[in-house]
């Protein structure tokens, strides 16, 4: 989340919001979800100073992290670009530096996600909504814009079908040598894909904001490059590689279990991941399907939603996890540790007898859909 103690510098969120289920499960049965939802506080100095220029309360966590990055990664990152340090002085400013870019990676990704949807800032004070993908992105592995682009213009649109740039159907899901390609693919022509997509649809709007963005951040590169070339590599580009790597790995694990007679299925090609470090972590990800079914629904209102249709998750056979996120649902597929995924899949409305059942199911949901 924004950092090590979620309770204390945000209290407004609590972890014990109970869901009713029946608890004759076979397997794993679902008690309480521990997902951060809204509660309402008391507002502290710095609250009460930005209130008046964001759009939701709900969305302070995000002031935190903004001013987090501002006055920690980029003071580090400029750093590592003068001569203040130099041979194993640099490279432990450095691994500080990496080590930082690891932990706030997610969450901010996750802020960019989130204030993509709903803009952070209200409309009289609109610039502030640029800061996110346009000062903090380079630093945090983003080009500008591209995200918005890529998520809302063409994700949300195509719902990982076939017209969809990054979707994971034609590819066998339990595969390391099929990411690898997927990944690859992305990394080496994503970018390009997705504007002759932009262009084939004529959405010339998001076209001039792909090419726009990636321009000026290659020519960005350039010149600091010229200015310290490992630096660059180092604060830019290393960063893009690994942050671009978790994206697509993640999209993996959400869009893995697809059910290939009604692909179409938000219930049935995506996944939900509850009571795991990574919802208080990155603002609630975990809950894919519900996302995918209401893209504009607020980060802090996904866990009670699940809980009120979760009849309907058991209707449409949905796959959800307990106690795994997205890279550990990855990683089991990469190892084909299906036993693994069983053991954390929530049996909702008793649809399975035995874990063999389980397996056997996403088992078939995980086969290559051409």
């Amino acid at each position: 989340m924004l950092n090590i103690h979620w309770e204390k510098a945000v209290p407004s969120l609590y972890f014990n919001q109970t869901l009713y289920t029946n608890t004759n499960y076979l397997m794993r049965a679902l008690q309480t979800v521990h997902d951060p939802v809204f509660q309402k506080k008391t507002h502290n100095v710095i609250d009460r100073f930005f209130l008046p220029y964001i759009r939701d309360e709900r969305d302070l966590p995000f002031i935190y992290l903004c001013i987090k990055l501002t006055f920690i990664i980029i003071p580090i990152a400029i750093i590592l670009f003068t001569p203040l340090f130099s041979g194993w002085y640099w490279w432990m400013v450095a691994a500080v530096y990496a080590g930082l870019v690891l932990y706030f990676a997610g969450p901010y990704t996750l802020m960019l996600h989130n204030t993509s949807h709903r803009k952070l800032f209200k409309k009289e004070y609109n610039l502030g909504n640029h800061y996110i993908p346009w000062v903090l992105a380079p630093f945090m592995g983003q080009t500008p814009e591209t995200y918005f682009s890529h998520h809302l213009g063409m994700h949300h649109l195509e719902n990982n079908l076939h017209d969809d740039k990054s979707s994971t159907m034609k590819y066998q899901r339990d595969s390391f040598t099929d990411f690898c390609k997927y990944f690859l693919s992305f990394l080496f022509l994503g970018v390009a894909e997705l504007a002759i997509y932009f262009k084939r649809k004529n959405l010339h709007k998001l076209f001039k904001m792909v090419v726009r963005g990636e321009t000026l951040y290659i020519i960005f590169v350039i010149i600091l490059g010229f200015i310290n070339l490992q630096a660059t590599l180092y604060v830019l580009i290393l960063p893009l590689v690994i942050v671009r790597f978790s994206m697509m790995s993640g999209n993996w694990g959400q869009h893995a279990f697809i059910d290939p007679e009604t692909p179409a299925n938000n219930y049935r090609n995506s996944i939900t991941c509850i009571n795991h470090f990574y919802n208080r972590h990155c603002f609630n990800d975990g809950y894919h399907i519900g996302h995918h079914l209401k893209p504009n629904l607020h980060w802090t209102e996904m866990p009670v939603d699940f809980q009120q249709n979760q009849h309907l998750y058991a209707k449409e056979n949905a796959v959800v996890f307990e106690g795994l996120d997205y890279m550990g649902v990855w990683f089991n597929l990469m190892f084909k540790r299906y036993d693994n995924l069983a053991s954390h899949f929530v049996n909702i409305g008793d649809r399975f007898q035995s874990k063999e059942e389980i397996i056997k199911m996403l088992k078939y949901r995980t086969k290559r859909i051409e």
